[in-house]
């Protein structure tokens, strides 16, 4: 399980802003086109180029409580594991507000290895950087 948290100094409104619109999404997640309609059950996909691969990632909205939790499930066509529901991981934000700003909170279940587990909290922290830069921005 990966689970990791950043402190933003700024409301759940505006990162909330940055975890759901398309266009924000393209700017810390290296490049994807997210898209879904938001609603709970519905798909999502995740699209673009990653090293001189092409992807196409999906999953299902599970949770989508504006300001406070968004969690999707997600399969990798780029993990090179069959697409049944046993491949899919569970990944969740939660804003929680505090005195001093917002704290995001990601998880991510179904991690099989420390090697990737590495992987994982690599990219995930330089997306939770990136998200409280672009939060924080002036």
């Amino acid at each position: 399980m990966i689970n990791l948290s950043i402190l933003i100094n700024s409301g759940p409104t505006v990162i909330w802003n940055i975890l759901t619109d398309p266009v924000r999404v393209r700017l810390w997640l290296f490049g994807t086109n997210m898209k879904t309609n938001r609603k709970e059950g519905s798909p999502i996909t995740y699209e673009g180029e990653y090293e001189g691969k092409t992807y196409q990632d999906k999953g299902i909205v599970k949770k989508f409580r504006p300001e406070l939790e968004l969690e999707t499930t997600y399969w990798s066509s780029m993990s090179g594991l069959e697409d049944i529901p046993e491949n899919y991981n569970t990944i969740t934000y939660t804003l929680a507000k505090e005195s001093n700003g917002t704290r995001l909170t990601l998880r991510q279940d179904n991690v099989h290895s420390e090697k990737e587990k590495e992987h994982l909290n690599e990219n995930w922290n330089s997306v939770l950087v990136k998200i409280k830069e672009m939060a924080e921005e002036k």
